[in-house]
């Protein structure tokens, strides 16, 4: 074990599936998704977050990129979590993959949320950044529950759910660029998720982890 990872283990946390390698990013690596963002996450013509982070000029969703980062791990704790792996393909960072969590020792949910850099659509990376994280979830710390979230005009991510075997949970209503959106929540359990599971994923480094994730 290095010296980062006796202190902050989480530094050893690995998945993999075929293509990607999922891990917290060093510096050089968050760098990259910074510059990533700066570059371009979507068509600026629809806005896919409800925090409309990516409207911001490059400089400043390059930074942000960075603060979010630093504050979720500056204020990690077991009862409310925020992992934010970075994506690579073939060494090349090629986006980002969140999984949180609010009392998981308890309530054994966890809440997922991704993006790609733009010229990297369209390949299934997003399937399986996806699930990577649900192996980690599910196989890893025994989650119940995963709920995610799209509005209903980003068929991009609403398709990877169905392909993982999400169920409609309800709709919320969000004001995005001064209109109203609709957001599909979205649920899967572990019967379902193992139906669905079709992405071999290998889980390095997790037994150090776990009580930093709330499990025993």
């Amino acid at each position: 074990m290095s010296l980062m990872s006796s202190h902050w283990p989480l530094a050893g946390l690995r998945l993999t599936t075929p293509r990607l390698e999922l891990r917290l990013p060093g510096p050089d690596e968050l760098a990259a998704l910074a510059s990533l963002a700066a570059e371009g996450v979507h068509d600026p013509d629809v806005q896919p977050f409800t925090v409309a982070w990516t409207d911001a000029a490059p400089e400043q969703r390059a930074r942000g990129v960075l603060q979010y980062h630093w504050r979720c791990w500056g204020e990690w704790r077991p009862e409310n979590w925020e992992l934010n792996l970075v994506a690579l393909h073939d060494g090349v960072v090629v986006g980002t993959q969140g999984i949180g969590a609010r009392d998981f020792a308890i309530r054994r949910e966890v809440r997922t949320g991704s993006w790609l850099g733009r010229r990297h659509h369209g390949q299934g990376l997003g399937t399986e950044m996806r699930a990577a994280v649900l192996q980690l979830a599910f196989a890893g710390l025994a989650a119940r529950h995963a709920v995610s979230g799209a509005y209903a005009d980003n068929t991009a991510s609403l398709g990877v759910s169905g392909k993982l075997g999400y169920r409609d949970d309800g709709i919320e209503h969000h004001v995005v660029r001064e209109r109203v959106a609709v957001l599909r929540r979205l649920r899967l359990g572990p019967e379902q998720w193992r139906e669905h599971r079709s992405v071999p994923v290998e889980i390095e480094g997790l037994r150090e982890c776990l009580p930093w994730f709330g499990v025993d």
